[in-house]
Order: C-alpha cells, then sequence, then structure tokens
C-alpha cells in the first residue's frame, strides 16, 4: 500500500501530468464561471478529447476539471445570484447579500478557502476510506437511503423563513413538481396534460436558474443600479481566510457531511450544500443573520459541497456506482481510456487510485489559487450597472437551459419557473425549501417503492433506518425549537415593531397566489386518484398533507391576518409600492418572455441579437457603439460555444420554413 501511494506520488509530481492537470483545472474554471453548466456539461466537453490519451495523464485532465468546478462555479452565487451549478444554490443565500452589501471579497475568499478545505479533506477520506470502504456502503440499501432523503427533508424547518407553514407548503409545491413524469413504479405519466417534455420530467438546472436566477435578475434591473452599492470592494480577502479559521470546527463538520453524502449513489451533490446550510443554522445559536450576508452560510456549503467530491469518487472507483450526474460522466471518461472500476482497484490498480487521489488535492490547491487570483478583477463586474450586464446573464441562461433536453420546451418552463419564483420571492414563500423538495422527490419515492417491496413495513425497523431516524427526529427538535425562538423575538425585539409597520394591509395579491397554490394540491390529488395505488400514493400522500397547510396559509390570510408571519409582501418591504421610478414586477418578464418567443419564431441567435439590441438602447440608453460591440461579442461567443459543444441551437419556424425543400409544380 505504501509502495502503491509514494509510486502515485512520483507520477503525479512529473511536468506532464501537472502540466495535463492544470489544463483540466482551467477548462473547469471557464465552465464553472457560467451558470448552469456544471460539471455534467465540462466533462461531456472534454471526453472526445480523450481519445488515445495514455490513462494517468487524461486522468489528470478529468480530476482536474472535476475537482475545480464546485469551487469556480462560485463566482455567479456570490457576485450575481445565479447558482453556477446544483451544488451552489445554498451558496446564493449569504454569498448574494454580501455581494450587495460591498462585501464581496470577503465572501469569495470564504467561500474559495472553504473549497480548499473541503476539496483536501474529501483527498484524505478518500485516501483512507478507498480499502475499507465496501462494507459500508453496502450497509446503505433502498430504506436507509429513503430516510436520507426524509433527513434532508427535515433542514425545511430551518429554511422556511419566518412562517415555517409558509416553508413547509413551498416544499410540498417543490415535491409536487418533482414528482411530475412517469411514476418509478409503474410508469405512469402524472401531471403531464399530454405534454410529451414533462412525461420525463422538468431537468434540475432550469428548475434551478428559474427559482433563483431570474428573479435576482429582474429584483436588480428594478433597482437600476450595480450589484455592490460600494465603489470600492475592500480588503476581505484575508478577513475571509480569518472567518474560515474562526469557524473551522462548523467547515469541518460540513466537510464529513459532504463526505458523507457524496459517496451515497443517489443523492449527490444536488441536496448536500442545503444539508450542510441547514446543519449550519440548527447548530448556531445567533442565527437571526443568515439569508442577510452571514458568512458561514458561505463557509458551510461550500466546504461541504467540494469534499463530496472524494466521497463520490468512492462508489465511482470500487463499484462503478456514480454518486452522482458528473460522477457518472467521470465513470465513462475511466472506461474510455481504458480503466475498469471495480475492486481491481484497490488491488492491481491502487497505484492508478492513489494518483487520483494525489491529482484531487493538488487539484484543489491550483483551482482555489487561480480562484482568488482571478477574484479581483472578476469581483469588479459588480460595481458595472447591472442593466449593461444583464442581457448578457440572460443570454447564458437560456443557453444554459436549453442544455438540459436541447429542446424549445426548456426555455418555456425556465420562464414559467421564472415567474413561479419571482412570485415566491414577492410573497415570502421560501425558495430553498421549495427546491429541496424538488431534488428529493423522484429520489424519495424510488426509494420508498423499493423499501416496501423488499421488506414491507418492516423495513422501519432497520438498524440503519432507527438511526438515520433518530438522527432527524433531532433535526426537527432543532428546527422546531429554532422556529419557537424566532416566534419569541418577533414579538418582543424592536426591529420587529418595524417589521409590523412594513406589513401589507391589503392582503388580495397574496389571497390569489396561496389559493393558487391550494388548488394546485388539489389538482394534484385529483390526479393521484387516476392512478394506480402504487403510482399515485406517493403524490396522492403529499398533496393531502399540504391541502391542510397550504389551506392554514390561505385561512390566514382570507380572515385578514395582519400581524401573523404569513402576511408579507416585498413590495411593500422593499418601498417598491408606489415609488414610480421602479418598474412594474413583471415589466421584465415580459422581456425574457419576448426574447423566448422571438426563439420559437426567428430563432436563437437571431433573437439574441434583437434582445441585444433593445434591451441596450431602452433599457440601459447605450450608445450605439456599445450596442454594437456588445451585441456582436455576445452572438459570436453564442456561436461558438455552441459549435464546440456541438450543440444545434434553436433555429425557429422562419429558418426551418426558408430551409424547407418546396415541391416543384
Amino acid at each position: 500500500m505504501l509502495d502503491a501511494f509514494l509510486t502515485a506520488l512520483q507520477t503525479v509530481m512529473t511536468g506532464t501530468h501537472l502540466l495535463y492537470l492544470a489544463g483540466g483545472v482551467l477548462l473547469g474554471l471557464a465552465i464553472g464561471i457560467f451558470p448552469g453548466l456544471g460539471g455534467i456539461a465540462g466533462l461531456s466537453l472534454l471526453l472526445p478529447f480523450l481519445y488515445g490519451m495514455e490513462p494517468t495523464t487524461a486522468l489528470a485532465m478529468l480530476i482536474g476539471l472535476v475537482a475545480v468546478i464546485p469551487t469556480s462555479d462560485t463566482f455567479t452565487s456570490v457576485l450575481m445570484g445565479i447558482p453556477g451549478s446544483s451544488g451552489s444554490q445554498a451558496t446564493v443565500l449569504d454569498g448574494f447579500p454580501m455581494a450587495k452589501r460591498g462585501e464581496a471579497a470577503r465572501a469569495l475568499s470564504a467561500a474559495f478557502a472553504s473549497s480548499l478545505f473541503g476539496g483536501l479533506f474529501g483527498a484524505v477520506v478518500l485516501t483512507g476510506f478507498v480499502l475499507i470502504a465496501r462494507p459500508v456502503i453496502l450497509a446503505f440499501g433502498s430504506a436507509e437511503l429513503f430516510m436520507l432523503t426524509l433527513l434532508g427533508l427535515s433542514m425545511v424547518g430551518v429554511l422556511g423563513g419566518n412562517s415555517l407553514v409558509k416553508g413547509l407548503s413551498a416544499c410540498g409545491v417543490g415535491l409536487l413538481l418533482g414528482s411530475v413524469g412517469g411514476a418509478p413504479a409503474t410508469g405512469e405519466y402524472r401531471m403531464t396534460f399530454g405534454n410529451f417534455y414533462l412525461m420525463d420530467g422538468i431537468p434540475l438546472v432550469v428548475v434551478g436558474l428559474g427559482i433563483f436566477a431570474l428573479p435576482e435578475i429582474i429584483d436588480l434591473l428594478r433597482q437600476n443600479s450595480a450589484i455592490s452599492e460600494a465603489a470600492e470592494l475592500g480588503h476581505g480577502w484575508v478577513t475571509g481566510i480569518k472567518d474560515l479559521i474562526k469557524n473551522r470546527w462548523l467547515a469541518l463538520r460540513c466537510a464529513i457531511i459532504g463526505c458523507i453524502v457524496g459517496a451515497l449513489p443517489g443523492l449527490g451533490g444536488s441536496v448536500v450544500d442545503w444539508i450542510a446550510y441547514g446543519h449550519a443554522v440548527q447548530t448556531t445559536k445567533d442565527k437571526d443573520n443568515f439569508g442577510n450576508g452571514d458568512v458561514r452560510g458561505v463557509i458551510a456549503p461550500e466546504s461541504s459541497n467540494n469534499a463530496k467530491e472524494g466521497g463520490a469518487l468512492i462508489p465511482t472507483l470500487l463499484f462503478g456506482i456514480p454518486g452522482s450526474g458528473s460522477m457518472a460522466v467521470f465513470l465513462g471518461g475511466m472506461v474510455l481510456i481504458g480503466i475498469e472500476p471495480g475492486p481491481s482497484m484497490v488491488t492491481s490498480n491502487l497505484d492508478i487510485t492513489y494518483t487520483i487521489v494525489w491529482s484531487l488535492a493538488i487539484a484543489n490547491v491550483v483551482g482555489a489559487g487561480a480562484c482568488l487570483f482571478l477574484s479581483k478583477w472578476v469581483a469588479k463586474l459588480t460595481t458595472i450597472p447591472y442593466a449593461l450586464m444583464a442581457p448578457f446573464m440572460i443570454t447564458v441562461i437560456c443557453f444554459a437551459a436549453f442544455q438540459a433536453t436541447r429542446d424549445l420546451s426548456d426555455l418555456v418552463a425556465l420562464l414559467g419557473i421564472g415567474v413561479l419564483g419571482v412570485l415566491m420571492k414577492r410573497f415570502d414563500w421560501p425558495r430553498p425549501a421549495f427546491l429541496i423538495g424538488f431534488v428529493l422527490a423522484s429520489g424519495m419515492e424510488t426509494y420508498l417503492y423499493q423499501a416496501l417491496q423488499f421488506d414491507g413495513l418492516g423495513f422501519l425497523l432497520k438498524p440503519g433506518v432507527l438511526i438515520i431516524g433518530a438522527i432527524t427526529a433531532i433535526s426537527i427538535y432543532f428546527a422546531a425549537r429554532h422556529a419557537s425562538n424566532s416566534g419569541k423575538d418577533d414579538s418582543s425585539t424592536e426591529s420587529s415593531t418595524k417589521a409590523k409597520t412594513l406589513r401589507p394591509t391589503n392582503l388580495g395579491p397574496q389571497k390569489l397566489f396561496a389559493g393558487a397554490i391550494f388548488l394546485t394540491f388539489a389538482y394534484g390529488l385529483y390526479d393521484a386518484f387516476q392512478q394506480s395505488l402504487l403510482g399515485g400514493v406517493f403524490t396522492g400522500g403529499v398533496c393531502g398533507l399540504m391541502l391542510i397547510l397550504s389551506g392554514i396559509v390561505l385561512y390566514k390570510l382570507v380572515t385578514n391576518q395582519v400581524d401573523d408571519t404569513v402576511n408579507f409582501d416585498n413590495e411593500v418591504a422593499a418601498g417598491y409600492q408606489g415609488d414610480q421610478s421602479i418598474a412594474s414586477l413583471l415589466h421584465y418578464v415580459y422581456w425574457i418572455a419576448g426574447l423566448i418567443v422571438g426563439c420559437y419564431f426567428v430563432g436563437f441567435l437571431i433573437s439574441i441579437a434583437a434582445f441585444f439590441v433593445a434591451f441596450l438602447l431602452v433599457k440601459a440608453r447605450a450608445s450605439v457603439l456599445r450596442t454594437f460591440v456588445l451585441c456582436s461579442s455576445a452572438v459570436v461567443f453564442m456561436a461558438t460555444l455552441a459549435h464546440v459543444m456541438v450543440l444545434d441551437l434553436p433555429s425557429g419556424l422562419l429558418q426551418e420554413t426558408v430551409n424547407m425543400p418546396w415541391p416543384l409544380n
């Protein structure tokens, strides 16, 4: 074992290996900065170049890209409120408010230092567990995985905002939306309305970008200012590192969570950052600042989502079972270069395994260093008037969403989810809770069905289930205590008195939205009764419970309980209502809708060009020369990226009609 360890170290320190490792890191940086692309797109882009390469050299590029994407995707999450990937969504909650407050440097520094710590911890765990992980992982069956999804849902309590009942209802909406499409047990289609696109469910990248990115872009555009109000970014680079040292035990616990969740096939990186964030809130006494720019809300998810890569490599290498979507592509890359995952990775190929370990550690150091080096220049984007940045961000988001299934319906779904996100943000229906429900819905139903098939209700008495159940109960206890303490604070603090004066007296818009949510659950229950028992039991159970919870919200609003925590309207709280200088809530939604309609009729590139010209001239009031330069740059960039990724952009009805072979008379 020691010989293999030292042989691997000698391999990774060669100039060729380090060069290719750096190449993978640079590609990962480029991919990670663009929201929505993430590890799957990056690895898929890299695979064609691996043919004929020497195995350890190809592994260097693969590991370099895998290691750095969870670090580089922090840029957009912190600077623009747009999740770089599914693993950086929780970072938005506190990182983006810090950037708006002028603390972008501190947030990025803390994020990259935490990512480095988590990545190195994951490499250490992979080193130690590579020989003993097999029995541990095999101990997790469907019953234990189902309980882990319940543990993830228990985090909703601390992510539920001011109103726990609204948080649970928002989670229910996510569970219901995540259940759209084929039932895992029977294959019956649920809530598809005969639409072929919905039969496969709505892709996570579309939901993540729609629920977080579009509402933040629209809100910033309405404010008509730069992201950060500070003219200077400050000197927070050292402060961010000090924040990590101060909260080292939190980072360590979250790194452990990342390794455990990453090693469990099926959960992957889509939920690990939320679990870590929920853990941070639950275990912290002074938690009032979470969601408003608390650096601990950056440290927790960032240390966990980098550590998860080390954990995810354990089942991938030992069993050929990918722990996430990116690991599935990584597995394909290993097979492509002639490395067969399995038990041989800890016997005859142990040196290759440790080469991966060393490469992972070095890539994390190089990636974090590169991100810190680039941060000063990238962070200056926060001081640019947002009207100049918004067209490009909207374009990239639409491009990333179209990557999901390469169907125009991806863009329509993006707009629909975006409108839902705008309304949820306005009325304080917690979007993190919604996203946790969406991410866990499919796995939760599948694991429950399999557990019942294998063990019946007896699965509840399995030792692993009981242990995870106890942890979940503790989590719920902390969530309930947090909600109780928040309620006491709300009734006694001066800030709550001020908040009450900002509560709206016209509850009409809130009633309409809450009523729509209630009717959605009612339809979901109706649809469940149209399915077989196994096909409808999950959605029926969710909707039955959520009808009660959303009914409570609706009742409080209908009875005009103005002082209740369910009453919130951001138009009033933010002072937008009655301010003639602020655009209406749906004003920029119409702009985005126009872009998507244009994609349908005249194609993506033509619509992007027209959108850029119109937006920059009308909304940003840019000069004709600047408009031409920015528009040309965006179109050329999108066309080049599509060519490199072998992606046919939507051509639109007009182009299809022109290219149609007309019959001769």
